[in-house]
């Protein structure tokens, strides 16, 4: 096995680009549609991490949460507090479990949970 590559379910091509890409630093790689007026499947990534978009219903569910491991939580956070995204604001949270944490949803109601890791991990 090589890993692990979530689908998560999307509604809106638009909104899912301007967060993906816009707002969180995701490329796209590529995308799908068996027609004009089918729904889309792409792929995001961002460094190693890939995440599959799809407008597919029966791909997945809404509500999906990911856990991304990351070394620069807090750059990562100020990027995303100087973008002014009107439709998310996130913090770092010291949770009990003494991890530093920021969590974000998506305009789809998937959440997206950035766990800060030590180089050594």
């Amino acid at each position: 096995m090589k890993g692990i590559i979530p689908i998560l379910r999307i509604f809106d091509e638009t909104k899912a680009k301007e967060f993906y890409m816009n707002y969180l630093g995701f490329k796209l790689d590529w995308e799908h549609r068996f027609e004009a007026d089918m729904p889309l499947y792409m792929q995001v990534s961002y460094d190693t991490v890939v995440i599959h978009l799809s407008e597919h219903h029966g791909d997945c569910t809404p509500g999906a949460a990911l856990r991304i491991a990351t070394e620069h939580l807090e750059e990562m956070h100020e990027r995303l507090t100087l973008q002014n995204y009107k439709y998310a604001r996130p913090g770092i949270e010291e949770t009990p479990w003494q991890m530093r944490e920021m969590s974000i949803t998506d305009p789809f109601g998937n959440r997206l949970i950035f766990a800060e890791t030590s180089v050594e991990s």
